[in-house]
Parts: structure tokens; sequence; C-alpha cells
């Protein structure tokens, strides 16, 4: 079985990666300023000229890009080819603001899909594997990332889409996929339909890639045993291509950031500060290869952790943790820093499977938080009292977790809207009291 899809560049020593980044990011650098005049202007605005960069020890001179910066140059007002060399766009959904769109030359096209190739081989995929893809194809980047990356390990491809669970599960036991490729809150539904339907035997899975949305440990090994295969984590967002941008290997311990695209950088949310390796802080990455839509310190808004030392899997890139949380969305309750991953971990790790939300709402300047959770069908059974003694129960772990209070209720099952793409956890009530 291969072990990597690019030996020579995901073993590659240290120098040699940091020699890759500075070439590249010079030439990058250099061409943006020529050819982005938004590029250019901010970088005057700091005194920064491409001959001030010289590798990637100066990058911090550089200035930082937000989701802002994209809307507001939306839709062309960043490319730096002209648009017939483009091949393709994907755009965010658009759901917070003015729609951020990504465009596409072939070869970026080409050097995504070997990211994501890349992570297929690193879970266990060669051309013998049938890869079912049941991200969303479209504007939304995960169904093609995946299509393509199949493609170049020679896999069968199944491109599912999202949703149509019925025909999901007959493909899945026709024609034998062996990789499924899709949400992890997705992969939960589809196991407890598998398990409703008693068809696990009839399933040949061995491994998942599941990213888009945030999932904990505990999700992880639920999707595991239920399914009966290795779960490995992804990770992406359509500003810089999609998914592919990181990767786990067979160790679970991080994912791979595909340092000879990307250069990544962990600041202080606050002030902008680096934050050194082993510690919390925001990712930021720059794109050194992307031809038509490069990103130079994008701030991503994702809290994370990077580990600069080689995995026991023999690759050298640099691994991030899963996502933690996010700068931008975590929730503030009652002055309290709360992510949903927190809430997760205690609600799994108390036996609840992880179908649940978050209701915030604020009443007369007070905040509420409440974490309504569905029973199994066993505690589905418990009388009155029983249900009342577990959710007393949970309300105590919570605030072991939390430090502040929150309200709980127990739903029957089946109760909350199953998800065939990204789970809604968190409802945040609170902007209708604002004045």
């Amino acid at each position: 079985m291969e072990k990597y899809f690019n030996p020579e560049v995901e073993t590659a020593s240290r120098e040699q990666i940091t020699a890759w980044q500075s070439e590249r990011l010079v030439k990058t650098v250099e061409r943006v300023y020529n050819t982005v005049p938004y590029y250019r202007k901010k970088m005057e605005e700091l005194g920064v000229r491409p001959d001030h960069i010289h590798g990637i020890q100066d990058l911090r001179l550089l200035p930082t890009l937000t989701k802002d910066d994209l809307r507001d140059q939306y839709p062309y007002g960043l490319m730096a080819v002209p648009l017939s060399e483009c091949v393709r766009i994907h755009s965010t959904s658009g759901t917070t603001g003015r729609r951020v769109v990504a465009f596409y030359t072939q070869h970026d096209v080409d050097l995504w899909e070997e990211c994501c190739a890349r992570a297929i081989v690193a879970a266990g995929g060669t051309k013998d594997d049938v890869v079912q893809v049941c991200y969303g194809y479209g504007l939304f980047t995960g169904g093609a990332g995946f299509h393509g990356g199949s493609h170049k390990v020679g896999c069968l491809t199944l491109p599912m889409s999202s949703g149509n669970t019925d025909r999901q599960l007959q493909f899945m036991m026709d024609l034998g996929a062996t990789i499924l490729c899709c949400t992890p809150s997705y992969a939960a539904y589809l196991a407890e339909t598998i398990t409703e339907r008693g068809l696990r035997g009839k399933i040949k899975l061995k491994a998942g890639i599941f990213g888009a949305e945030a999932w904990t440990e505990e999700m992880r090994r639920e999707i595991e045993d239920s399914l009966g295969i290795k779960a490995y984590d992804i990770y992406g967002l359509t500003e810089i291509s999609g998914p592919g941008v990181a990767f786990e290997c067979a160790a679970q311990n991080g994912m791979h950031i595909n340092e000879d695209h990307f250069i990544a950088e962990l600041i202080d949310p606050a002030t902008g500060e680096p934050v050194p390796y082993g510690e919390k802080g925001e990712l930021v990455f720059t794109s050194i290869t992307k031809e038509a839509f490069p990103l130079i310190r994008y701030r991503t808004k994702d809290i994370c952790i990077l580990n600069p030392e080689k995995c026991s899997c023999g690759r050298t890139h640099i691994r991030m943790t899963k996502p933690l949380g996010r700068s931008d969305d975590m929730l503030i309750v009652k002055g309290v820093n709360v992510f949903p991953s927190q809430i997760e971990t205690v609600l799994m790790n108390c036996g609840y499977p992880a179908n649940y939300q978050i209701i915030v709402t604020r009443h007369k300047n007070s905040d509420k938080i409440e974490v309504q959770v569905e029973m199994t069908p066993e505690m589905f059974s418990d009388s009155l009292s029983e249900v009342a003694g577990r959710e007393k129960e949970l309300v105590s772990a919570l605030k072991s977790m939390l430090g502040i209070y929150c309200d709980v209720r127990l739903v029957a099952p089946r109760t909350i809207a199953r998800s065939e793409g990204k789970a809604k956890r968190v409802i945040d009530q609170r902007n209708l009291y604002k004045q």
C-alpha cells in the first residue's frame, strides 16, 4: 500500500521546505504587487515594497487580509491573472455577507487536486479503492476537490454529492465503497441509518475523510466504532483553495499542512503578534503557488496549535491541530469564551449522541444558554424523574467545563433535524434584542 503520494516533497528536510517557501514567497509578493492594485495599496500604506521581502523571515512585514477585504473586492479585485486564464470559480455560501469568490487557473486546479490526493493516500487510499464523495458539488469546494484528488490517485470515484441517503447507501453497498468523504455530521447520520437498518455487514468502508465543520475526538471515536473505519480529519477553506490545505495521516496526531503550497503562521487574534509553536493562536495562511487568486497573510479566524516536529509517519511538513474554535464566532456568554466543541466533548463523554443544538438568548441584558440534547432510545424509556436526574448531571458537567451555568433540555430521539451538509449547532438569537 502506498504511504505517500509525493514522497520527495512530503518527507523533505526542514531546510528544503524553508528554501521552497522563501523562493516562492518572494516571487508571489512581486507578482501581486505588480498585478493587484489593492495589494499594492495595502503594502504601500505600510511602506513595504517587494524588494523588502527576501524570504519567509520577512513575512511579518506584509499586511494581513481578512474576509472583509475579499468581500470589498468582490468579484475581481484580487485577481492576479487575466480572466481569460481562469477555468473555474468556487464560492462561499454568503450567509454572513457578500459572497467570497475564488478563481482558479488550470495550474491551480491541478495543484489543489494533488493536495487532496495526498490526503486520500495518507488515509490508505490506492488505485484499488472506491471513493464515495458525499460533499456538495457546485460552488462548494468539497465535492470538486475530492473528486479530482480521487482521480489523481486512480481510485474509482462515486460523485454522489450530498443528500439522498437511500441512494448513498445503495451505491455504497452495490459498488463496494471503501473510502467515504463527507462532513462528520453526515457520516454520523449515515452510521446511524446503517445501524438502524442492519446494514453494517454489507458495508466495505475502511476509512473516512471528514471535514468542513468542527468535530471532536469523541465524535471521531463514535463514527469509527459505528462504521468500523478509521476516520481522518482534513482542513481547507474556499479562500485558500478548498479541502487539502492540511490533512491527517494514520498517526492521527495533527494535520500535515502542504507547506510547499502554503505558509502557516499563528498570531494573537487581538494584537496580531506572533504566537510560538505549542501555544494557541489564530491561523494565518499565505498562498505561494496559486496563480489566479493568491492570498497573502490571510486571517482564517481558526484557533489552533502548530507542531513543527517530524511525525511518526515520516512526513516532515508542519502539523496543525484541528481547529479548537474560532476567534470570530466563538460564543461569549456572561463574559466567558465558549466553544461549541467544549459542549460536544461533555455530551459525548456522558454517552449522548452527536445530535444537539446550542441556543443563546438575551433577556434584560443577561445572556442565557440552553443546550438541547437528543436522548438515546434507551434513555427515552426512562421515567420523568430519571430524565430530570440526567439533565441535572449534564448541567453540572457543563458548569465544570465552561465555568458558567447552562440550561439543559433532553429531547426525544430524532427530534433535532439531521444534516446532510454542515450541521447547524449554534442558534444565537441575541441579535433579536439589540437596539
